[in-house]
C-alpha cells in the first residue's frame, strides 16, 4: 500500500505524532509519501519582516492568499525551514527522509497564474503581480525512485510554474499538491488538520460525516464543508478523480492519527463517489 500524508499548516496542528507513525508505517514496509502546508509559518514570518499577510476572495467566494514577490521570498524561507524540520523529526524516528519542494527534479510543475480574478467591496476586480499556478502534473518516476529505494519523500512548496520567460517558483495550494501526488501514485490520502473531519453541521461537533461512497452523498459533504474545509473537499474529488483509491479527511492531534484514519477514523471519502477523469 502506498500512502500520502497531507499534514496541515495550521498552528494548532501537531506533527509529532503523524511523524511517529509514518515511521511505525514504513517500519512494517508500507511505502509514505509526507506532503505538508506552511501557511501560518508564511503569515509569522511575513508579520517578522514587517509585512501584512493578503488574502483575496474570488467571484466564487474561495478565500486565498495573494502571492506578491515579498510574500514569494517569505514561502520559500519558511517553507524551506519546515521540510527540514520534518525530514529531521522522521530521522529521529528512524526513517530515511528525504527532503523536496516541488520544483526539485520538475516533483510538481504547472503554470503560473500572475493574473487573478478577486471580489472587492462587491466588485471584481484583476489583480496582477501574483506568483500563484495551478498544478499539471507530478514527477511520479522521482517518487517512485525513491520509495523504491527505501527513502521516505517530504514534498512542500513551492511549485515549478511555467511562464513566457521560463520556469519559476510559484505558490499554490498544498492540499491540491497532495491530492496531484496521490493521483499520481495511485495512493491513499490523508488529510489530517485540526479537526477530525467534516461536519454536516459545522458548528456541532456531533455531525461528522464518517463516509462517503455516492455521488450523491459527495453532494452532500461539497454542502457542508465551510471555510477552510471547502478546500480540502476539493482537493479529495481531484485526487479520486485522478486515480487515488480514496481519501481520508481526519484529526491530526489523535493518537496514532495515520492508522486511526487508514482504519476509518475521520471522514472517509471512497473512489466510488467521483467520477473517474480519463
Amino acid at each position: 500500500m502506498t500512502v500520502v500524508v497531507k499534514v496541515g499548516g495550521a498552528r494548532a496542528v501537531d506533527p509529532a505524532g503523524a511523524l511517529a507513525d509514518i515511521a511505525a508505517l514504513v517500519e512494517r514496509g508500507e511505502r509514505v509519501v509526507l506532503v505538508h502546508g506552511g501557511s501560518t509559518a508564511v503569515d509569522d514570518l511575513l508579520e517578522r519582516l514587517g509585512e501584512e499577510p493578503e488574502y483575496v476572495e474570488t467571484p466564487g467566494g474561495v478565500v486565498g492568499r495573494f502571492t506578491d514577490e515579498t510574500t514569494m521570498e517569505a514561502l520559500e524561507m519558511a517553507f524551506g525551514q519546515l521540510n527540514t524540520q520534518l525530514v529531521a523529526g522522521l530521522q529521529n524516528e528512524g526513517v530515511d527522509a528525504v527532503g523536496l519542494s516541488g520544483v526539485d527534479g520538475r516533483l510538481v510543475t504547472g503554470r503560473r497564474k500572475s493574473a487573478v480574478r478577486v471580489q472587492e467591496g462587491g466588485k471584481r476586480k484583476i489583480r496582477r503581480g501574483d506568483h500563484s499556478g495551478t498544478i499539471d502534473a507530478v514527477n511520479a518516476d522521482l517518487l517512485e525512485t525513491l520509495l523504491a529505494g527505501g527513502y521516505t519523500p517530504v514534498v512542500g512548496l513551492p511549485v515549478l510554474g511555467e511562464e513566457e520567460d521560463g520556469l519559476i517558483p510559484v505558490n499554490s495550494d498544498a492540499d491540491r499538491a497532495a491530492a496531484a501526488v496521490a493521483a499520481a501514485l495511485g495512493a491513499t490520502l490523508v488529510s489530517l488538520t485540526d479537526v477530525p473531519g467534516v461536519f454536516a453541521d459545522p458548528d456541532d461537533p456531533d455531525t461528522l460525516i464518517e463516509r462517503v461512497e455516492t455521488p450523491e452523498e459527495f453532494a452532500a459533504l461539497e454542502d457542508a464543508a465551510a471555510g477552510f474545509m471547502g478546500r480540502k473537499v476539493m482537493a479529495a474529488e481531484e485526487a479520486l478523480a485522478g486515480g487515488a483509491d480514496r481519501v481520508v479527511v481526519a484529526d491530526a492531534n489523535a493518537d496514532q492519527p495515520v492508522r486511526a484514519a487508514l482504519e476509518g477514523s475521520g471522514t472517509v471519502i471512497e473512489g466510488s463517489a467521483v467520477e473517474e477523469s480519463e
